[in-house]
This record gives C-alpha cells, structure tokens and sequence, in this order.
C-alpha cells in the first residue's frame, strides 16, 4: 500500500507530506480544493503522463516522492527482479521529477529508469479509476480483456501458449508470403546461401586457427632470430670451449657456500638461495637445449601457411572479421536454408509447418473459447448480484460472445457486453443502453470482483460516484468499502453517504496568501469529521440538525461496515 506521499511545486500545491493507512481513505473538500491533483500526482509516480505546465508557477521543478510496501506474493517483486532492482527491505520508493524543460527524472529504489518501465512497475501497484474510467466498458474491443482477467486463474496458461503459436505462426505466414511474392529473389537467396556454406565449409576452418597460423607464420618468418637468440642464451649459461657459463660460476659460489651453511643461518639462507638458482639455470638451459635441438626452419611449411592464412582472409572479407564470426555466420545461414528450403525429416516446409500450427491454433482457440463461455456465466451471476447490492437488482447483464472468421491473438472470439436495464426491454448492447450513472456502478461492480485478482496494493477512487445519490450513494460507499478489505482504497467524494463509510478522513482546501494560491491537507478526528460531513450534506451552513444527521449517518456507516468486514 501506499504509506507516505510526498508533494513539491505541482500545479497549486506548494508542499504535501501525507501519511497514509490500510483501509479506506477519503479526500473531500470543496470542488477546486486541489483533490484531484492529489490523485494526479499519484497517477504520475506509476508512470502517467506529465507536462512542465504542471509544475507550480515561479519553480524550475516539480518533485513527487511515494513510499509504497507491498506483500510478499505482490506481482511487483517479479518485475522489479527482471529489471535487477533491489527490494530486499520490502519497501518501493519511487521518486519523479518533472524540470521545466520538459525533462523527466524517473528513480525506483534510487535506479533511474524511464517512464515505460515506470509504467510497467507501476501497473502492478496502483489501479486509479477516474470518474471517466468507465468510458473503458464503451469499448467492445475491451471487454474480451475484462472477461479474460475474470478467468485468468483457468485461463492465463493456455492464452499464453496460444499466442506463442500464434506469434510463430504469424511469423511463418509472413516468410511464406514473401516467399511466393517474388519466387525469383527466393530462388537466388537459396541459391546464394547454398553457395556460400559450400565455401566456407570447403575451408574447414577451427577454432582460433587464423591466430594460432599467424603465430607459427612469424615463428617462421624469425627463425634465424629466434636461433640466435636461443644459442646465445644457452652459451651464456653453459659456456663454450673457451669461456665457462653462468651455471659453471654459480655452481662455484654454490660449492663455496655449502662449506659454510652450518655456521650461520644467514649463510643457510644464502646456500639454499644459490642452489634453487643453480637448478633453475640448469633447467632453463635444457629447456633451451630442446628448443635448439628441435628448431628447424620449413619452407614448405610457410608456404602451407601463408597460403591458408590468404584463404582465410578472403572468407573474412566477406563473412565475419574472425574466425569466430565466420562460423557463426555459416550457422546462421545454415538455419535460414533449412527454413527457406525445408527439410523432410523435420517438417519444416513452410507449408506443412504453418498447416500444423493452423491446426493446433484451432484447437487451442476452441479450448480458450470454451472456458470463456464458462466463465461469461460465472461473471454473470457475479455481476449480477453485485448490481443487486447497487440497486440494479431488475438489470440482466449478460456476455455475449461470437466466433470470429478469423484468429487473432486472443483467439476466435468476439466479446461484448449486453445489458437489459428494466424489465420489457430489449437486451442491447452496454454501448448503446446504459446511462452514465449505470456505467459506473456496473465499473463498481467489476471492481469489486477484480480487486483482489488485479494484484495492486492501491485502489484509487477519483469521483466514481458523480450523479448519484440516496440509497444508491449509500451503496457505491459499502462497495468501495467491501473492496478496501482487500486493497488500501484512496477516494474522492462528495457524497457524505461515501465519506461516511471511511476509515480515515481528509480534508483539501485551498488558501491564499500573498496573492498566491495553496493546496493543504489535514487528517480529520471524529468530531471534525462530523462537522465535514455535516458540510457535505448542507452546503454551506452548519447547523444543530446537520451536525445530528452526519452523527446518525456515521453510526448507520459503522454498522454497514461491521457487516461488511463479518462477511468478508
């Protein structure tokens, strides 16, 4: 959930810090107060849009901080793990900063990131419905989606391994169009590609072999150099006729040494020293010995050499700048000659594979579309009785699903919701006969049963209930309120039935001082919350009755709530 919220220079608010509870939280205040830009700022942490026009007149930045705590299974931890940001403390921060340059600075957990993965991270914390959300349920194109998120427990699985198949075969139709739309170019690519392993695979090239060649080739070329140089150490170690080497010297200073080790343990030290040097020159010098011995320049063989090192570096001129690169290039044509060309062992003629995945694809759709059908009852039923609770006990909700002509990534179906609003009429679809005030209990209602499914930890309520009021005003605040025992639930309202079922109250308002404009918030207590209701109700004046009708409406909340929390 959302435990501290921090504000700086966004549009009228100077600076916020706010803490925030489990729950259900309401904002209310006067219209202008600066409660929806609370929201805003919420919205632009998890990755909504921003603009330097929402930074607050005379600074160069505006600054959100939010400090979220998630639980243990949250859906959060497996992105923030792909993305390898730490979360070991359980705590996410996440801090953006607009410039006024139109800059944004995006940090979670103090990594930068950018505003798509902002999105992404922040998809999976906070849901904010805006009064305006349910214009969602009048896009057919998106009730599949709802359906489908009903059903994601039976129906994630197989949706995800059809729309692999189905982005392979999409994949293969589009190389198998290309290939019949210019069999001219095909054939010439084959033929190229054929030519091209022929040759390379006529080299027979390894591993390294260029460099391993280029060693020996200067070996070669430097063969007088390379005997000089081992002769002349090998002398000035062993000696020759006429002059004694360095082993004969220190094998002289090792004898004299000897004589005198026991008498000190310096000289010990020293003796031993010599010795370890004398054996190693010895070494060294049969090392050299077998170099000499085995030294022998080849002419032919350099030839060889030069010759496959120019063979070599006429395949890197085309295919690769190594050795390395050629072979991997040569695998990756092989395999772009398989699929080309096809290979009967393998099916992979273009062809028959996409005729298989056809074939699969088909049956995986009909097994999608069949637990679709499953599930349109379950969430019939579902909304059904929610709408009850939303006094729209008399509507009839109802999924409808079609069979398209054609696949596509979700499948063959077609999902729309239909609604009948009264008893007699037509059953029409939700687009083209439900009023806004309808819309949104019917969002309520969706809500309610997604909140715990969606995974996020913050529910953000921004005047869902515009346009309605008595019982129904009642209802939307025990729904909002059965859906805060399973998610921290933040709400703007200006019903007095919705502020009523809170657990925690606030109030915006608005001051100015020296001509400017100030957004502030204040955590109510029991009795400011009466007096705050008792605005909502009345309007302007307070009075002994309003202040006895907001009492009497927070006792009813109390028990509403009571009910609800027995339930859940």
């Amino acid at each position: 959930m959302l435990l501290e919220l921090s504000i700086t220079d966004f549009a009228i608010i100077e600076h916020l810090d706010i803490d925030f509870q489990a729950g259900m939280t309401v904002l209310t205040g006067e219209t202008g107060a600066g409660k929806s830009i609370i929201i805003d700022a919420v919205g632009l942490l998890v990755g909504g849009r921003g603009s330097h026009d929402l930074i607050r007149t005379g600074a160069n930045k505006a600054v959100i901080q939010g400090n979220f705590i998630l639980h243990n299974d949250n859906p959060t931890y497996d992105v923030l793990d792909d993305l390898g940001i730490d979360h070991s403390d359980g705590a996410i921060i996440i801090e953006r900063v607009i410039f006024a340059n139109g800059r944004n600075s995006c940090r979670v957990n103090g990594i930068m990131v950018n505003i798509a993965t902002l999105k992404r991270i922040g998809e999976t914390i906070v849901d904010i419905q805006g009064q305006n959300d349910h214009q969602e349920l009048m896009r057919p194109e998106r009730h599949i989606q709802l359906l489908d998120d009903f059903a994601e427990d039976q129906l994630a699985t197989i949706l995800a391994t059809y729309q692999e198949k189905y982005d392979q075969f999409i994949k293969l139709r589009n190389l198998n169009e290309k290939k019949h739309q210019n069999e001219k170019e095909w054939a010439q690519r084959v033929d190229m590609l054929k030519f091209q392993i022929k040759e390379i695979e006529a080299a027979d090239l390894h591993e390294n072999e260029d460099t391993d060649l280029a060693a020996e080739r200067d070996r070669l070329n430097n063969f007088q150099k390379i005997h000089d140089a081992l002769l002349a150490s090998y002398e000035g170690i062993n000696g020759d006729e006429d002059v004694s080497g360095s082993i004969d010297s220190i094998g002289t200073a090792m004898s004299s040494m000897q004589d005198i080790e026991d008498l000190d343990p310096e000289y010990k030290q020293i003796s031993d020293n010599l010795s370890g040097a004398f054996f190693a020159l010895q070494d060294v010098a049969s090392q050299i010995s077998d170099q000499l011995s085995n030294l022998e320049f080849d002419q032919d063989r350099l030839d060889q050499v030069e010759q496959r090192l120019s063979t070599i570096y006429q395949l890197k001129h085309k295919y690769g700048d190594s050795v390395s690169q050629i072979l991997a290039y040569l695998a990756k044509i092989k395999q772009e000659l398989k699929q080309m060309s096809g290979d009967a062992e393998a099916n992979d003629d273009l062809d028959k594979q996409l005729a298989g995945i056809k074939k699969d694809l088909i049956k995986d759709a009909q097994k999608i579309t069949l637990i679709r059908q499953q599930f349109a009852k379950k969430l019939e039923t579902a909304v059904h009785k929610q709408l009850a609770d939303l006094y729209m006990d008399k509507a009839v909700f109802e999924v409808n699903i079609q069979q398209n002509r054609v696949l596509n990534r979700l499948g063959a179906d077609r999902v729309e919701f239909y609604i009948q609003t009264n008893p007699g009429e037509k059953m029409l679809p939700l687009v083209k006969s439900a009023s806004g005030g309808e819309l949104s209990r019917i969002m309520l209602a969706l809500k309610t049963m997604f909140a715990k499914a969606a995974g996020v930890t913050s529910i953000i309520f921004d005047e869902v209930d515009t346009g309605v009021s008595g019982r129904v005003a009642q209802a939307i605040g025990n729904k909002i309120y059965t859906i805060s025992q399973k998610s921290q639930v933040l709400c703007i309202t200006h019903l007095p039935q919705v502020a009523a079922m809170s657990d925690h109250h606030y109030f915006i308002e608005k001051q100015i001082s020296d001509n400017r404009t100030t957004t502030t918030i204040t955590e109510l207590s029991k009795s400011q919350s009466v007096a705050e209701i008792s605005r909502m109700l009345s309007g302007t004046a307070i009075t002994k009755l309003t202040k006895e009708h907001a009492g009497e409406l927070l006792k009813l909340a109390d028990e509403e709530k009571a009910k609800i929390r027995n339930s859940c």
